[in-house]
């Protein structure tokens, strides 16, 4: 299926392989949104789904955080589904491409801040990449959350780690230090994660974390295109700019600022964070839509039927 995802209907988005996806997003040039929530959290309305939420906002893939893969929760689901199905059913009924947070948390890391100790089904294993493979999500991000020691060189094993036991795309990053006494990106950095195997590198978007701004980010992209040259698909790395400390809240026109900056220094895709009781503002995943994409793709996103496919 060689398809922009801006002319996805739902049955595609069941449909697609993990490569088609990757293919997918490279041909909408920069239009992509990946919209983060913590399903286990309270919804931010009665009786309907985060991930609902965001899908109806304009989110085009769905990234689940702190999410317990040895025991998938997800609240607003209805209560006659039983919570082994809860992951098939979200799929289903928002179809939209799904993938899950994986922290890859280092225990000899250097700290800013105390520790914050998280269950084993959020930390990357070769048991929670098996059970992301059988759930059937489409992606794993690689990151940490605040306070939770996942540090560059951690992420760079788990990277390994995962091309083994997951069949998925990889991505993987930082959008904040997550706790450590590091830096959170660079050009060094994004190389070795680069060479290391992934299919997403994520980046912190401009003006989201102190000194890193567009000639930051833009040195990274222009090292990724270059790096991409002449490579197939499953070779080629994608660059996803990660609005992810609690700016997803902001007010419109720094979405804007965010959003349009990213996607002139060259990204792939943008995410957009969970910091409002885990979720995202959905008018801020509206803004960034129009911004990057315009009302046109944006409300032909949001009006197409799940039925509608090839």
């Amino acid at each position: 299926m060689k398809k922009r995802l801006l002319d996805f209907g739902g049955e595609d988005f069941l449909k697609v392989t993990p490569m088609e996806l990757k293919q997918s997003i490279l041909a909408s040039e920069g239009r992509v949104i990946m919209a983060e929530n913590v399903p286990v959290e309270q919804p931010y309305l009665n009786g309907v789904t985060n991930a609902e939420i965001e899908r109806a906002a304009g989110a085009d893939l769905i990234l689940f955080n702190v999410l317990d893969l040895m025991e998938p929760e997800i609240r607003g689901i209805p209560s006659n589904i039983p919570q082994s199905e809860h992951i098939n059913w979200i799929r289903k009924a928002i179809a939209r491409p799904i993938g899950i947070n994986l922290e890859p948390v280092d225990l000899n890391a250097t700290m800013n801040e105390k520790r914050h100790e998280i269950s084993i089904g959020r930390i990357v294993s070769p048991k929670t990449l098996e059970l992301a493979k059988e759930y059937g999500f489409s992606f794993i991000c690689l990151t940490g959350n605040p306070g939770t020691g996942v540090s560059n060189s951690a992420i760079k094993n788990a990277i390994v780690l995962a091309r083994k036991y997951f069949n998925g795309l990889i991505i993987a990053g930082k959008m904040h230090g997550a706790g450590v006494d590091e830096p959170v990106m660079n050009l060094e950095i994004a190389k070795e994660f680069v060479n290391a195997g992934i299919d997403i590198l994520l980046v912190p978007a401009p003006y989201t974390v102190p000194h890193f701004m567009e000639q930051d980010l833009r040195e990274i992209v222009d090292m990724v295109k270059e790096y991409n040259k002449g490579k197939t698909i499953e070779e080629k790395v994608l660059i996803m700019a990660a609005n992810g400390t609690s700016q997803d809240s902001s007010d419109a026109d720094t979405i804007k600022k965010i959003g349009l900056t990213a996607k002139a220094c060259g990204v792939d895709l943008h995410h957009i964070g969970d910091s409002f009781n885990g979720v995202c503002i959905p008018e801020n995943i509206y803004t960034l839509g129009v911004a990057i994409r315009g009302k046109r793709h944006q409300l032909t996103m949001l009006a197409r039927s799940n039925y509608r496919g090839q």
